[in-house]
């Protein structure tokens, strides 16, 4: 990817987080970038060929934080050994690296929050924010706790995955001095039910 097409793609995401994807026009784009409307379409053929290059990046990013902490990059119909395989103490690393990834990371951190001021504007953007954000990480977690033999796998699911959710919030609204403390929280928590299940399954 060139540095140009690279800085459309990064200026296209940072205003459609700041503003909804509906509200921001190629013209936007292009004035933000300081260059023309014709300029622009040497590198994309609309909006929707930009938005649909941030879900690829999406996409490739994800697959790649999961190959990082060696969790299942599938779903576990295609890695069914993958998700029977993964430890505890790996899905605590991963999760917290998770939660960092989405609120420190500029390009996941804008891709989240376009789609939290978009689900409810166009089904496309609802059926993203629920695969990324909502019931998508959810069942992944259920997934993986069936997958190590817990009972009610989709409870505990939520138990784990809830203060992440709800947390994401809570460090979008935090001072800057604040957001520290918010990411040790997340950890705490995390921590906290990992040590629960460890308990459960010692039993």
């Amino acid at each position: 990817m060139t540095d140009t097409k690279e800085r459309i793609l990064q200026t296209s995401l940072r205003l459609f987080a700041a503003e909804g994807y509906e509200a921001v026009s190629v013209s936007t784009i292009a004035g933000e970038l300081g260059m023309t409307k014709g300029a622009l379409y040497k590198h994309y053929k609309n909006k929707q060929d930009i938005f649909d290059s941030i879900v690829a990046r999406m996409e490739k990013q994800d697959a790649e934080q999961a190959g990082d902490y060696d969790v299942p990059e599938g779903t576990v119909q295609e890695m069914e050994e993958a998700y029977q395989s993964t430890s505890l103490e790996q899905m605590l690393e991963y999760s917290k690296a998770q939660f960092r990834y989405w609120t420190e990371d500029p390009f996941a951190a804008s891709f989240r929050k376009m789609l939290t001021l978009e689900q409810f504007r166009s089904e496309r953007m609802g059926e993203l924010y629920q695969q990324y954000l909502a019931a998508g990480p959810m069942g992944y977690v259920a997934d993986l706790f069936d997958g190590m033999g817990f009972a009610d796998p989709q409870k505990k699911a939520a138990s784990f995955y809830a203060p992440m959710f709800l947390l994401y919030a809570v460090y979008d609204g935090a001072k800057e001095s604040e957001k520290a403390a918010v990411t040790a929280l997340a950890d705490a928590c995390l921590e906290q039910c990992y040590r629960e299940l460890k308990k459960e399954r010692a039993e």
